[in-house]
């Protein structure tokens, strides 16, 4: 099946944004979800050879929620 009617945005130069996010609700539940998974924790130290370059380190080391 096509559908020979140009979307709303193409031929609607004021179509808004808000237009377009009640289009997505409105579709959302024709789209199925995958189902979700969750990875297993890994152990520090089971972490090997991962290198950080100091730039890394002084720039995360700056952030306030991580320093």
């Amino acid at each position: 099946m096509t559908n020979s009617t140009p979307a709303p945005a193409f031929r609607d130069p004021d179509f808004t944004l808000a237009q377009l996010r009640g289009d997505c609700v409105r579709m959302a539940p024709h789209w199925p979800m995958a189902a979700r998974v969750v990875p297993a924790p890994v152990p520090p130290s089971s972490i090997r050879g991962v290198v950080v370059p100091p730039v890394s380190v002084r720039l995360v080391g700056g952030l306030p929620g991580f320093g």
